[in-house]
């Protein structure tokens, strides 16, 4: 009879921690999960899956505006809130559901309660009833960072966003990441009143620079505002309920809410890590090796808590790496570049490879390709809103290296061009392909 209650028990049940701890179990380890809010996690159910759901109901709006201009007899339509926000929570618990399902069809034990690692190999549950374990893995991911500046309570991060009682007629989005420029595009196709402000004068760091300069072009014609260079100095809370927000650089600006997007942080503390020694690094995420193994041989780390690439897809492979490498016999590590991504924006955006800024510094040879065009439906609609796809090449073999547009459905298309430019193909294998006509993602191989 082993020394240990379990194999492995896992700190967290979001998509890496629900991977890791289904394949081990698969691979005959005895397994369970200790999870102190929903299994699913942030993605599931705050963050990507719902925030793609009011996605959906946002380009409504304009996808009803635009039906008249294809014959479409439509009348004033009136958006429900509190219909959609309740639809979006019911397919929430759906999902939390088949986690929880997928996990017990493993026979994997559930704790719904937290866990804080107590000893080398144990852990003590809020119940206060302790378990041994061989192996930890620690999968609690990331939370919302909330700046702490004067009245910060008086504000919302994305995480309370999905259970607003009433759309905000104004809102002030506080960050220019994918999150807060996501939620721009929401509120204001719902129609609040939008401002972003931001610490530094650029959106999207990390994107490319076309890209991030279109969308700012598309979002201010919208009508969504801007405020850059700006830092917060206080938000107080009015009589009526509004709040009259304070920042630097700029007059102060009265708000029904604001929105903190300006970042996350690893969910590391009360965790006990400091109780076996685990290291941490300067942002005080949970410091691993290639096989996601921190300085305690028997303890790994998985997902956002590691701020390695904070992707629910990354933090799923990462789960199952580490699950085949130690449960599997099958040491596995995960190659973390040119991994594709979206930002689900109004129009969205979606990249993989390098920019041409990062192209040009690391290469130094580049040939860049481009696409400006108007999409044949904005054309009929009369909207003249243009798309964009960039194509970064190796200036000497043709290479592909980097795929950028920012456009409608870039991110479905993404998915599909990023396996090319995974694979290594060049500029002359595009251009060797034939066009599917009449389409967008034509365009990908006729860039000149």
């Amino acid at each position: 009879m082993s020394e240990f209650d379990y194999d492995l028990f896992t700190i967290g049940a979001g998509s890496g921690g629900v991977r890791a701890s289904r394949i081990a179990a698969a691979h005959g380890a005895r397994v369970a999960v200790a999870e102190e809010y929903r299994v699913g996690g942030t993605c599931v159910i705050r963050g990507c899956v719902p925030k793609k759901m009011l996605v959906y109901g946002a380009h409504f709006a304009e996808d009803l505006e635009d039906a008249r201009h294809f014959g479409w007899d439509i009348p004033q339509c009136h958006f429900d809130w509190i219909k959609l926000r309740d639809n979006v929570l019911g397919d929430v618990d759906r999902l939390n559901g088949i986690y929880t399902q997928t996990l017990e069809n493993n026979k994997v034990e559930i704790f719904h309660e937290r866990a804080t690692i107590t000893g080398p190999h144990e852990i003590t549950l809020a119940s206060g009833e302790k378990k041994t374990a061989k192996v930890i893995l620690i999968a609690t991911g990331a939370r919302p960072l909330i700046p702490s500046c004067p009245g910060h309570e008086h504000g919302i991060t994305s995480n309370e966003a999905f259970h607003l009682d009433a759309l905000p007629k104004r809102i002030l989005i506080a960050g220019a990441g994918y999150i807060a420029n996501e939620f721009a595009g929401i509120f204001h196709q719902f129609g609040s009143k939008v401002t972003l402000i931001n610490r530094s004068d650029q959106l999207l760091r990390g994107y490319d620079e076309s890209m991030r300069d279109r969308l700012l072009q598309i979002s201010l014609t919208k009508g969504i505002d801007f405020r850059f260079n700006a830092d917060f100095r206080g938000i107080e809370k009015n009589a009526d309920g509004s709040l009259t927000v304070s920042m630097t650089n700029h007059e102060p600006l009265e708000v029904d809410c604001v929105l903190f997007a300006t970042g996350r942080v690893p969910n590391v503390e009360g965790l006990g890590l400091e109780n076996v020694g685990v290291e941490l690094d300067e942002k005080d995420a949970i410091k691993v090796d290639e096989y996601s193994q921190t300085n305690i041989d028997h303890v790994y780390a998985v997902g956002d808590v590691t701020n390695r690439v904070q992707l629910t897809p990354v933090a799923i492979r990462e789960g199952q790496a580490f699950a085949d490498t130690v449960f599997g016999g099958k040491p596995t590590t995960l190659d973390y570049s040119c991994i594709p991504s979206a930002v689900f924006s109004h129009p969205p955006i979606g990249a993989v490879g390098l920019t041409e800024a990062q192209a040009r510094q690391q290469l130094g040879s580049v040939e860049i390709y481009t696409s400006d065009f108007r999409p044949m439906k904005n054309v009929l609609a009369g909207r003249n809103e243009r798309s964009l796809y960039k194509m970064v090449c190796e200036g000497t073999t043709g290479k592909v290296v980097g795929l950028h547009m920012i456009g409608p459905d870039a991110p479905e298309i993404i998915q599909a061009a990023a396996i090319a430019v995974k694979a290594g193909l060049t500029k002359a294998d595009f251009d060797a392909t034939v066009a599917v006509h009449p389409t967008m993602s034509e365009e990908l191989v006729l860039m000149k």
